[in-house]
């Protein structure tokens, strides 16, 4: 049984603290992305379970190993880069046998192995080549053939697509998906491609500033964000994110003070007397759970078209609201004819209330 185990780990460079108090259990079999912006701390992450750097604080376990202070040859790991890491004056069959010949893997036995794998991620014939000879999707699976030879304990993927063309990275990624699935073995995907972590993962991991912000499967997270940096990370479009204050008396949400305010009752009623009256919140709606009308009704918000774009199966509106920017989202293939000032009316049964500190209120 393969779990990885986070518990308080700190890592600090300098006065910089890129790790900050992480506590985590992947599970043994499972698939998780570490997802977030650029220096959010995702790569240390999984340089500390590599061995690549050490914790300043807490424990790392991998089974029930403590490997907190092992180097990398003794944890068992086998680590995807995401420049592939390949040798150029190798062979394809040099470079996946690698780790073997390291361990003392004789060749015979080495080159059976890694005919097997490479014959299994359609690399087989490539295996006289240098990797100056072939393409990036093949380095890309000649990097993973290394990995899968190694049969370690765990996978770690540090952003494995991101130097592959658009087409090219949608067929990875469902070779990824799949290998994992039939292999079984624990893997830690470190991306900053919320797409990616959402197809791939069987939960996410969402950082930010070192620290976890939300972990969940991916439609919990998307569905239900724990607080606005994660609203606002996750999804494309994002969340919309609309500050304003509560007439709790008469349930409305006043955008900026303005008037006329929203009828919010359904959503006030869901929170249960957590909130105050004049109390700022801010309402959090998905794109596509927002209704555009060219006639105002209770709850309805008003809105200003700014611009209709086709997207082929769905069409973006983006919307000026009280100033903001706002997109709508409709899963039809042609723009619909609407005059320049509407109506949107939110799914107050998705619809989402944070407090000041932008953390959701439930």
């Amino acid at each position: 049984m393969t779990q990885i185990i986070f518990e308080h780990v700190v890592k600090r460079f300098g006065s910089v603290t890129a790790v900050n108090d992480v506590t985590l259990t992947v599970g043994d079999g499972e698939f998780v992305a570490l997802l977030g912006p650029s220096g959010c701390g995702k790569t240390t992450t999984l340089r500390l379970i590599a061995g690549l750097e050490f914790a300043d604080e807490g424990r790392i376990l991998i089974g029930e190993r403590d490997v907190t202070r092992l180097p990398p040859r003794a944890r068992d790991v086998a680590m995807v880069f995401q420049d592939y890491a390949l040798y150029p004056h190798m062979t394809i069959l040099e470079n996946i046998g690698y780790p073997l010949k390291v361990r003392g893997v004789g060749k015979q036995e080495r080159t059976e192995r890694v005919a097997e794998v490479a014959q299994q991620l359609q690399i087989g014939d490539l295996l006289d080549r240098r990797p100056g000879q072939i393409s990036g999707g093949q380095q890309q699976r000649a990097s993973v053939a290394r990995a899968v030879v190694h049969q370690a304990l765990c996978f770690l993927f540090d952003e494995p697509l991101s130097n592959l063309d658009a087409q090219l990275r949608l067929e990875a990624r469902a070779f990824l998906k799949h290998l994992q699935h039939e292999l079984g073995v624990t893997t830690v995907y470190v991306t900053h491609d919320q797409a990616e972590a959402m197809a791939l993962a069987d939960r996410i991991v969402i950082m930010n500033y070192g620290r976890v912000m939300q972990i969940g499967a991916p439609l919990e997270v998307y569905r239900r964000p724990a607080n606005t940096f994660v609203a606002s990370f996750i999804g494309s479009p994002p969340m919309n994110l609309l500050a304003g204050t509560i007439d709790l008396a008469r349930g409305l949400f006043r955008l900026n003070g303005q008037e006329p305010g929203i009828d919010l009752s359904a959503l006030f009623g869901r929170l249960n007397g957590k909130l105050t009256d004049g109390q700022t919140i801010t309402l959090g709606v998905r794109p596509e759970h927002l209704t555009p009308q060219v006639e105002p009704s209770p709850g309805a918000i008003p809105a200003q078209v700014y611009a209709v774009q086709p997207m082929g199966g769905e069409v973006l509106i983006v919307v000026r609201v009280a100033g903001k920017l706002v997109s709508v989202r409709l899963f039809r293939d042609e723009p619909p004819d609407l005059p320049h000032e509407i109506w949107l009316v939110p799914d107050l049964n998705v619809s989402y209330a944070y407090d000041a500190d932008g953390n959701l209120l439930q």
